[in-house]
């Protein structure tokens, strides 16, 4: 396997400002029961904890395959969310997200198929909107806002949807 690639078999991308070099953790499976938990607030932790989080949740995520992680599945109840919806196709983009919040959901919708990192080995079909607002703080503390569509609007509330303990399935 390459340097720097992960157990899916992708190369994670080189990562900067203090994200690189996180450590990393135990993803929660399904039917843990904290991963139906409403996260508390991202902002009750310190700038380092957020900036060490977000580095840990990073390597996890780029580690596992995947393309969004929420701080939820390795067992932290804030609510911060990484993703990068590109970096499986050569255009790597990491964001962390800070209290993320959907503010506005179009009213096209699309059904895809969703796999998630805490629910291995069992896709589902799930309908969202294709376009969403939403906002976020970064790490710095600075507030965001952003329209996103198609993969990344779909991740971002796939995500999101795990800080307010929902799942892609029912139990």
């Amino acid at each position: 396997m390459p340097e720097g690639a992960g157990a899916s078999g992708w190369t994670r991308p080189d990562l900067t400002g203090g994200l690189a070099g996180g450590t990393l953790r135990d993803i929660l499976l399904w039917p843990d029961p904290r991963l139906r938990q409403v996260c508390q607030p991202a902002g009750y932790l310190t700038g380092p904890e957020l900036r060490a989080l977000a580095a840990d949740m990073l390597a996890t995520m780029y580690h596992a395959g995947g393309r969004g992680l929420a701080a939820p599945q390795i067992g932290v109840m804030r609510r911060v969310v990484v993703m990068d919806a590109g970096w499986k196709d050569g255009a790597p983009d990491p964001q962390v997200l800070c209290d993320p919040e959907i503010l506005v959901r179009s009213p096209q919708v699309e059904a895809a198929s969703e796999a998630c990192l805490s629910i291995p080995d069992r896709p589902v079909v799930v309908t969202r909107p294709r376009t969403i607002g939403l906002s976020w703080y970064d790490l710095d503390g600075r507030a965001q806002l952003r329209q996103m569509e198609g993969q990344p609007a779909r991740i971002a509330q796939h995500e999101v949807d795990h800080l307010d303990g929902l799942l892609i399935v029912k139990d």
